[in-house]
C-alpha cells in the first residue's frame, strides 16, 4: 500500500484504524466513507467491511519502516480519538510516533473532548501535532479543547468550511481551510475563506488554502474539474514551525 498522499498539506498518510461514524455536519460528505463503501463485500480487500470501525495492529510499525524524513497524517481514514478505539491502542499508537522521531505526524479530530481527555496520559513529543476540525460556528468549541492541549504545533482544518467563522487563535500554530468537493458538495461562500485567512494574518498566525472544491470561485459548479488553490492572486502555503510559538510563512 502506498503511503503517498495527493492531500495538499501533508505528505504521506498512515492508517492504524480505519472506520469511523458521522458526528458533525462536516462528515456529511466524507470522502473516506465514500471510497471505503465501495470495496465493501470484496473478499481480501483492506475495506471489505466497508467504512466499520477497524483496529489494524499490523499497520502500527510502518511509519519506523520509512526512512525518509515525512510529514505524515494520521489516521485519514479514520479518527484516533473515536469512541471505539481502546486508549490503550491510541497509547500504542504515540509510542510509535515518539520513536519515529525524524517524522512529523498530524493528528486531526472532531472528538476534542476525547483529545483533552486523554491528554495528559499521551506523550507529546516535538514530532507530534494535534488538531481539530472546525467546519462553522457551532464546532469552534473543539478549539477551546486544543488549545489546554500541551502539543509542539496545534492546527485547526476548516475544510470543508461550511460557514463564517470568528476564531480565537490563542495558541494556535496554524489554520487550515478549503472547500468541499465531491458528489453532493455545498457551495463555500468565498467570504468565508477570505475571514479566516484575515484573521490569521492579524494573528500572525499561518494560513494555507487547500481548494476552492467542487465550485469555484464564482459559484460555478465544476465537477470533477479541479477548482484551484488560488485565493486573491496567490497560493496560500503557509506552514508552522515544529516548536511552541514557532512560525514559518513558505507562501
Amino acid at each position: 500500500m502506498s503511503d503517498k498522499s495527493a492531500i495538499e498539506w501533508t505528505e504521506a498518510t498512515w492508517n492504524p484504524v480505519t472506520g469511523c461514524t458521522q458526528v458533525s455536519p462536516g462528515c456529511a460528505n466524507c470522502y473516506a466513507l465514500t471510497f471505503a463503501e465501495r470495496f465493501r463485500g470484496v473478499q481480501g480487500h483492506p475495506y471489505e467491511q466497508g467504512f466499520d470501525l477497524t483496529l489494524r495492529p499490523e499497520r502500527l510499525e510502518q511509519p519506523l519502516q520509512w526512512r525518509r524524513p515525512r510529514l505524515i497524517f494520521v489516521n485519514s481514514m479514520s479518527d484516533l480519538f473515536h469512541e471505539g478505539i481502546p486508549d490503550a491502542f491510541i497509547f500504542r499508537v504515540f509510542e510509535v510516533m515518539r520513536r519515529a522521531k525524524w517524522h512529523r505526524f498530524q493528528v486531526l479530530t472532531k472528538r476534542s473532548e476525547r483529545l483533552l481527555a486523554l491528554s495528559d496520559q499521551l506523550y507529546w513529543a516535538e514530532n507530534i501535532w494535534a488538531g481539530v476540525s472546525v467546519e462553522n460556528q457551532r464546532w469552534t468549541t473543539r478549539v477551546e479543547d486544543l488549545r489546554r492541549v500541551p502539543a509542539a504545533v496545534r492546527f485547526l482544518s476548516c475544510e470543508p468550511l461550511l460557514g463564517p467563522l470568528e476564531l480565537n487563535l490563542d495558541g494556535i500554530d496554524w489554520v487550515i481551510a478549503g472547500g468541499e468537493s465531491g458528489r453532493g458538495a455545498r457551495r463555500m461562500d468565498p467570504l468565508w475563506p477570505r475571514m479566516v485567512r484575515d484573521q490569521c494574518l492579524r494573528a500572525h498566525v499561518p494560513f494555507f488554502f487547500k481548494q476552492w472544491g467542487a465550485f469555484d470561485e464564482a459559484g460555478i459548479r465544476l465537477g470533477k474539474k479541479h477548482s484551484g488553490r488560488d485565493l486573491d492572486g496567490r497560493v496560500w502555503d503557509e506552514m508552522p514551525l515544529a516548536g511552541r510559538g514557532g512560525r514559518l510563512a513558505l507562501a
